[in-house]
C-alpha cells in the first residue's frame, strides 16, 4: 500500500530529527542558566515512547479507511477503553505539571483546580454522556443542532470548538516546551516545534484510533507514575499527612524571613499556605473561577468528541464512570506531589534558589515542579520516565484536542455546510488534514508567544471560553423545548465573544501577557465565567422567546421527538453507521 511505505518513510525522516536534534543538544554550548544539562536515561526513555506510538500510528493508519474511522475510530472502542482514553485526554499538562505548581505557590488554593476540573463530571454523568451518544455523531454540533437550521448552529459550533482549542493547545504547548527545554538542553522555541511536528503526524495519520490508543497507554503510565511519586514523598514524612502540610508551612516561613519578613510575619504567610485566599482574592473571581472550571468541562469539544466513539448510551455512562474513577485518584495525589514540590524541591540547591523559593532557570520553569520531584524521589531513571510521561500526557491531549478542530472545520463548516452534506469522505479528510496542518503551525506560534503563562490558568481560560459559549448552547438545546436556531446562536456567540473580550482585558492576560502597566487591566476578576455565562444563557432564552416566526414553531415541534431518542436511542445507530 503506497500510503503505507509514504508513511513509513515520512516516520522515519522524523525519528532520524529527534535523534540530531537530541545529539545536538548533547554536544551544544549549553551557555544559559535556563538550560540543564542533558539527560539521556529521559531522551531514551523519551525516544521509546515517541517510537512506540509512531508504530502505533501507522497500525492505525491502515484501518482509518473512512471519515467514521477518522473521527470515532468506527464506533468500536468499550466503555472502559474510552473511560481511560478521557481519562488520559482529560489529566493534561495542565493536570499534572500546572496544578502541582499552582499547589506549590498557593498550597490549599491550588486545590480549586483539582475540585473544579472533578466537579465537572457529574454534570456529564446525569446531564449530558447518554443524550450525546444517542444524537450525536462526530461533533457537538450534532447534537446541538439535531432540530436547528444546519447552517447557522454548525458555523457557531464549529467557532466555540476552534477558540477552545487554540487556548487550550497554548497550555500543551507551553509546558511541552519548558519540558524538552529541560531534558535535551534545546532553546524553549526549537522544544515547542518538535512537539508541535510530532502531534501533526500523530492525527494526520492515525486519527481518532491513534489518538485513543495514544491516550490509554499515557493514561496508565501516568496514573503509575503519580502513584509512585505520591507514595514516596508519603515516605519521607512517616506517611503522615500533616507531618508534610507541617513541613510545607515551615518552608513558605522560612522562604519569606528571607525575604525580610519579620517572624511573625514569615509565620502567618506560611500558615497562609494551608487555608484559601492566596490565589484568588476576593469572593466573584472565586465564584467565577470555579463556575469556569465546573461547566467547562462539560463544554469541551475534545472531551464530547469521546462519547461518539463507542457503540451505545450504556457504554458511554460506563466511560464517564471509570473516567470520574481515574480522574478523582488522580487529583488526590497531585496535591501530595504539590507539597512534595515545597518541601523537597524548594528546599534542594541543585533545583531552586533556596532563599528565594523559586526553581531554577526563570520564568516558566515552575511548570516543572512535579518533574522535578520526580527527580528527589527516583533519581535519574525516574526522572526519565516521569518526563516521558509529561510529554506522552502533553501528545495525548494536543492529539485529541487538534482532532476536535479539524472535526468541526471538516464537518461542521466543510461537509455540512459548504457540500450541504453531499461531500465524500476522501475530500472530508484531506480538509481535516489541511486544518490539522493550520492548527499545528497556530499552536507552535502561540505556545511561544504565551511561554511564561503558568499552564493550568492558561487552561482554566479555555475552560471559561467553553462554559460560556458551548455549554449553555448544548444545555438548552437538548433540554428546553423552546430553544431556537437564532437564540442558539445568537446567546453562544455573545457568550462566546464576551468570555474572550472579557479574558483578553482581565489582568492576567492585559497585563501578564501584554505587558500592560499593573492596573490597567478593563476587567478587574480572575475568570469571566460568571458574567459571560449569564449573557450566553440570557440571550439563547431572550433571542429563542422573541422568535415567533414559522421556522421557530417547526423548531419547537422538533422537541418532542429529538427527547425520545436522546432519552430511549431509538433512531440512533452505531457511530459509522449514521
Amino acid at each position: 500500500m503506497s500510503r503505507s511505505s509514504n508513511l513509513t518513510g515520512k516516520l522515519v525522516i522524523l525519528a532520524a530529527m529527534l535523534a540530531a536534534s537530541a545529539a545536538w543538544a548533547a554536544g551544544a554550548d549549553v551557555g544559559q542558566a535556563a538550560r540543564q544539562a542533558t539527560n539521556w536515561t529521559a531522551i531514551a526513555m523519551f525516544g521509546a515512547f515517541v517510537a512506540g506510538t509512531l508504530w502505533i500510528t501507522k497500525w492505525a493508519a491502515a484501518k482509518t479507511k473512512s471519515a467514521a474511522d477518522f473521527y470515532t475510530g468506527g464506533g468500536g472502542i468499550t466503555g472502559f477503553q474510552n473511560g481511560l482514553a478521557i481519562a488520559g485526554d482529560y489529566m493534561s499538562a495542565a493536570s499534572f505539571l500546572g496544578i502541582s505548581a499552582a499547589v506549590m505557590a498557593s498550597g490549599y488554593d491550588g486545590l480549586i483546580y483539582s475540585i473544579g476540573f472533578l466537579v465537572g463530571w457529574p454534570v456529564i454523568t446525569f446531564l449530558m454522556a447518554e443524550r450525546l451518544r444517542n444524537l450525536g455523531k462526530f461533533t457537538f454540533a450534532d447534537v446541538a443542532g439535531y432540530r436547528f437550521q444546519q447552517g447557522p448552529i454548525r458555523a457557531f459550533a464549529a467557532s466555540g470548538t476552534l477558540v477552545v482549542v487554540a487556548f487550550y493547545l497554548i497550555a500543551q504547548m507551553v509546558g511541552a516546551g519548558q519540558l524538552i527545554k529541560l531534558l535535551f538542553g534545546l532553546e524553549y522555541w526549537m522544544a515547542v516545534v518538535i512537539v508541535g511536528a510530532l502531534m501533526m503526524i500523530y492525527v494526520l495519520f492515525g486519527g481518532m484510533t491513534a489518538t485513543t490508543w495514544v491516550q490509554i497507554i499515557k493514561a496508565c503510565l501516568l496514573l503509575a507514575g503519580v502513584t509512585f511519586m505520591a507514595i514516596m514523598v508519603m515516605a519521607q514524612f512517616g506517611f503522615s499527612p500533616e507531618a508534610l502540610f507541617a513541613k510545607g508551612v515551615q518552608v513558605k516561613a522560612q522562604i519569606a524571613q528571607n525575604g525580610g519578613k519579620t517572624p511573625e510575619e514569615a509565620n502567618a504567610i506560611g500558615l497562609a499556605l494551608m487555608g484559601p485566599g492566596g490565589f484568588i482574592k476576593d469572593p466573584i473571581s472565586a465564584i467565577s473561577f470555579g463556575m469556569a472550571l465546573m461547566f467547562g468541562t462539560a463544554g469541551l469539544p475534545h472531551i464530547l468528541m469521546r462519547f461518539f466513539t463507542v457503540p451505545d448510551a450504556k457504554e458511554a455512562r460506563k466511560s464517564v464512570f471509570w473516567a470520574t474513577t481515574w480522574i478523582g485518584y488522580f487529583y488526590v495525589l497531585i496535591f501530595i506531589i504539590g507539597f512534595g514540590a515545597i518541601t523537597l524541591v524548594l528546599t534542594n540547591p541543585e533545583y531552586a534558589d533556596t532563599a528565594k523559593g523559586v526553581i531554577k532557570g526563570g520564568a516558566g520553569t515552575a511548570n516543572m515542579a512535579a518533574v522535578l520531584v520526580a527527580k528527589a524521589v527516583g533519581g535519574d531513571v525516574f526522572y526519565g520516565f516521569i518526563s516521558a510521561v509529561a510529554f506522552a500526557t502533553i501528545l495525548a491531549v494536543v492529539a485529541g484536542l487538534t482532532l476536535s478542530g479539524a472535526s468541526a472545520v471538516s464537518h461542521d463548516l466543510y461537509a455540512t455546510l459548504i457540500k450541504k452534506g453531499n461531500a465524500d469522505s476522501k475530500a472530508e479528510l484531506k480538509v481535516s488534514r489541511i486544518t490539522t496542518l493550520c492548527l499545528g503551525a497556530l499552536a507552535v506560534t502561540l505556545g511561544i508567544v504565551f511561554e511564561k503563562q503558568n499552564i493550568a490558568f492558561m487552561v482554566s481560560l479555555a475552560f471559561a471560553i467553553a462554559a460560556s459559549a458551548n455549554f449553555p448552547v448544548l444545555f438548552m438545546s437538548v433540554l428546553w423545548k423552546d430553544c431556537t436556531t437564532k437564540g442558539a446562536v445568537i446567546g453562544g456567540f455573545l457568550g462566546l465573544i464576551s468570555s474572550v473580550g472579557l479574558t483578553v482585558v482581565s489582568p492576567s492576560v492585559w497585563e501578564v501577557t501584554l505587558g500592560n502597566p499593573k492596573g490597567s487591566a478593563w476587567f478587574p476578576y480572575t475568570s469571566p465565567a460568571l458574567f459571560s455565562m449569564a449573557i450566553g444563557f440570557i440571550g439563547i432564552w431572550l433571542f429563542s422567546v422573541l422568535d415567533r416566526s414559522a421556522q421557530a414553531a417547526k423548531e419547537r415541534g422538533l422537541f418532542e421527538a429529538q427527547q425520545v431518542r436522546s432519552e430511549t436511542g431509538l433512531g440512533a445507530s452505531g457511530a459509522s453507521g449514521h
